[in-house]
């Protein structure tokens, strides 16, 4: 019972010692200093204070103000305040490790850090609690920081009429802010900082509206409505605006006025110079008709080139005698060996092979173009030489990449009748074989993670396919197929794809199930089939599972997803779901045979949200474990594993679908049947940039390009 009492007593004391604070005069730091303890202090990349010692260092400066500054100080400018200023700057490099070109940061933060102790003052002591004055007498606990005369003046100029008028301006206009600000005294700063360690991002900095949207999100961990309205905005101004705009994204979306020097969304330190934002001078009319031809110009040399590759015929050479060959004008029946010529820069031969003069012959499925024979390179002469037609297929595109493989040629540019003697052929093996051991030893000796630095990704073929497809009936309704084999869905058909499906690219909108299943066409021939990962993964048609279908037809969904899964039963495989919601798209990862469903969302939900959805994904898998006749405990009857992986996040409404496509990209490039919870160390990021997005795009349109999907 005493000890209940005396426990009450101490917690009553300290809640008194608490109201009752004295006056912060930092005595951890001077004592530290006398026993040679010097503080480091972190800075950010735009220059701000930011921890460890970034919270200390503040304090530390607003003792020294408190000390040094008079309370009726007007005019932090004033040189008569030199002396002072120069007394705290001293004490601060006496005790913390502070370069010189710091004090600029260090002077403001002091003049800022006086405004807060006057106002302080100002609103505890002088005023009730309607807000009208009081005439207090001096605060005990301030009588060794502030004189009597000192408290006198303070509260006649605070009475002046003029600072009165002002002092009610300011209150007004911060009475009812739009979006307050509810980090407390979390600065921008450590604010971001504190976010960068929390997704555990190799980022420097965030996006301004990023910190914004977050700073204003109170102790519910839900933003208002209207701050989420801003942030959209932002989210799809980035999208539009060019890296080089003066005016800020979060400025345009606020749509408020801006004064010069400020960076909305960055806090206290943060200015246009230390973001390297330069103020440009308006671009003129003539300047802007000027770029305009200029973009024009361009374009019609695209149309013309285009126009150009679509009608040119190879020409006769005019000075055949100079060729150290004899073109035959009628080209035998069959297959024969053959030398291959290029006619530009100038006539020479580039390579040797075989020449397929069968009728009915085509190239990769395909016909071939007109004026062209099938030919099989084996050997490269001039092994960088570009191919007249490079290879859809292979990705060839010189003499040497093409080795071993059909491409097209022009048929006045075959001279018929060589042979291959025996030594070539070894020798071309040999070769073959020596460049294969050596890419082996390079992708061994590369280490575990297959990491690849790549270029920033740019928007030629996006460029490039645009201008193509306004040569085409596509923008005023035609449309165009896609062939899809039975071995990407389990069933063959033509993809029907319109100007809707490619303005969705160009526009940066919601993708629909035309590029997606477009793309997932684009994983099969350049990752899966070539490396043989086909044995290894699959896709299901989106078409067939979503959530609507699931719905309204559960029985089909069911009925082919099992078809899939059982024609593949065999052997271990992960099988891609493209599941979109009605508005949004996620990724199922199915291993059937360890019964195992990767969810990956880049909206942070998890399957609960879609009962159905996992439901069906349920029912399937035990429809599948039984018809292979495995036998399982009562306790495993229901143990299908659901992983929830902690996949990057998208930050806006739109980006899921790009997403989810990168899911299936970085699982295939890695060729992994087992994704981690915390995703993939290669590719493991807080949310992928715009860049990695744009990345899916290029790669989309340089695939439509090669399909001639505009011809």
């Amino acid at each position: 019972m005493a000890d209940d009492q005396h426990e009450e007593v101490s917690k009553k004391v300290s809640a008194e010692e608490e109201i009752r604070r004295g006056i912060t005069v930092m005595r951890r730091v001077v004592q530290g200093r006398s026993r040679g303890i010097i503080l480091d202090v972190y800075w950010s990349n735009q220059g701000q204070l930011i921890e460890p010692n970034g919270h200390t260092l503040t304090s530390f400066i607003g003792a020294l103000v408190r000390n040094e500054i008079p309370i009726t100080c007007d005019d932090w400018r004033n040189k008569e305040l030199n002396e002072s200023k120069e007394k705290i700057w001293s004490e601060i490099k006496r005790c913390f490790n502070i370069e010189e070109e710091r004090r600029g940061f260090c002077m403001k933060l002091a003049g800022k850090l006086l405004r807060g102790f006057q106002t302080f003052l100002s609103s505890k002591f002088l005023k009730d609690a309607d807000g009208n004055f009081v005439d207090a007498e001096l605060p005990k606990k301030y009588e060794s920081l502030i004189s009597a005369e000192e408290w006198e003046a303070f509260k006649s100029k605070r009475q002046d009429p003029v600072f009165q008028r002002i002092s009610a301006t300011n209150r007004e206009r911060a009475s009812s802010p739009a979006y307050p600000y509810r980090k407390g005294r979390v600065g921008y700063g450590r604010l971001e900082q504190s976010m960068l360690q929390k997704e555990e991002s190799s980022e420097t900095s965030l996006p301004a509206h990023v910190l914004w949207k977050e700073a204003r999100v109170g102790k519910s961990g839900v933003p208002q409505e209207e701050v989420l309205h801003v942030y959209q905005k932002c989210e799809e101004l980035s999208q539009s605006l060019s890296p080089d705009d003066t005016k800020g994204i979060l400025s345009r979306a606020l749509d408020v006025p801006e004064y010069s020097g400020r960076v909305r969304g960055k806090g206290f330190g943060v200015t246009p110079t230390s973001l390297s934002i330069k103020k440009g001078k308006a671009p003129s009319n003539r300047e802007l008709h000027a770029r305009l031809e200029a973009m024009q110009a361009e374009l019609d040399a695209l149309r013309r080139e285009r126009e150009a590759s679509a009608s040119t015929v190879y020409r006769d050479a005019s000075d055949k005698d100079s060729i150290n060959c004899t073109f035959q004008p009628n080209i035998p029946e069959g297959i024969s060996h053959c030398q291959l010529y290029l006619s530009s820069p100038y006539y020479r031969m580039v390579g040797k092979g075989k020449m397929h003069n069968v009728s009915g012959v085509l190239l990769h499925t395909r016909e071939l173009p007109a004026g062209c024979l099938k030919v099989s390179v084996d050997i490269a002469v001039e092994p960088n030489a570009t191919l007249p037609y490079p290879s859809d297929d292979s990705d060839a595109t010189t003499v040497h990449e093409a080795v071993g493989s059909f491409v097209a040629w022009p048929t006045n540019l075959i001279c018929v009748g060589y042979e291959l003697q025996e030594n070539e052929v070894s020798n071309a093996s040999a070769q073959q074989k020596k460049e294969v051991s050596n890419a082996s030893a390079r992708v061994k000796s590369s280490g575990a993670k297959k990491t690849v630095a790549r270029k920033k990704p740019t928007t030629k073929y996006r460029s490039c396919l645009r201008t193509f497809l306004e040569m085409t009936d596509i923008p005023t309704g035609g449309v165009r197929t896609v062939h899809m084999e039975v071995g990407i869905f389990g069933f063959d058909y033509d993809q029907m794809i319109g100007n809707e499906d490619f303005m969705q690219v160009f526009s940066h909108e919601e993708i629909g199930v035309t590029v997606v299943n477009t793309y997932i066409r684009f994983l099969y021939d350049k990752l899966m089939r070539p490396n043989g990962l086909d044995v290894s993964f699959g896709f299901l048609a989106p078409t067939t599972v979503n959530l609507g279908l699931i719905l309204s037809r559960p029985d089909t969904v069911t009925e082919y997803v099992l078809r899939i899964l059982m024609d593949n039963k065999d052997a271990e495989k992960l099988f891609f779901i493209p599941f979109n919601t009605g508005g949004h798209w996620l990724l199922l990862a199915i291993n059937p045979i360890r019964e195992i469903v990767y969810y990956l969302d880049s909206l942070g939900n998890d399957w609960t949200t879609y009962p159905d959805m996992k439901v069906l994904i349920d029912t399937v898998l035990q429809a599948f474990r039984a018809q292979r006749d495995i036998q399982t405990s009562r306790r495993g009857a229901n143990s299908i594993t659901w992983i929830k992986v902690a996949c990057p996040q998208q930050r806006n409404q739109i980006d899921c679908g790009y997403f989810m496509l990168r899911f299936m990209r970085d699982t295939l490039a890695l060729g992994r049947l087992k994704i981690p919870t915390d995703y993939f160390d290669e590719f493991k990021c807080a949310f992928y940039t715009k860049d990695q997005v744009d990345e899916i795009k290029e790669e989309w349109c340089q695939f439509m390009i090669k399909l001639n999907v505009c011809s």
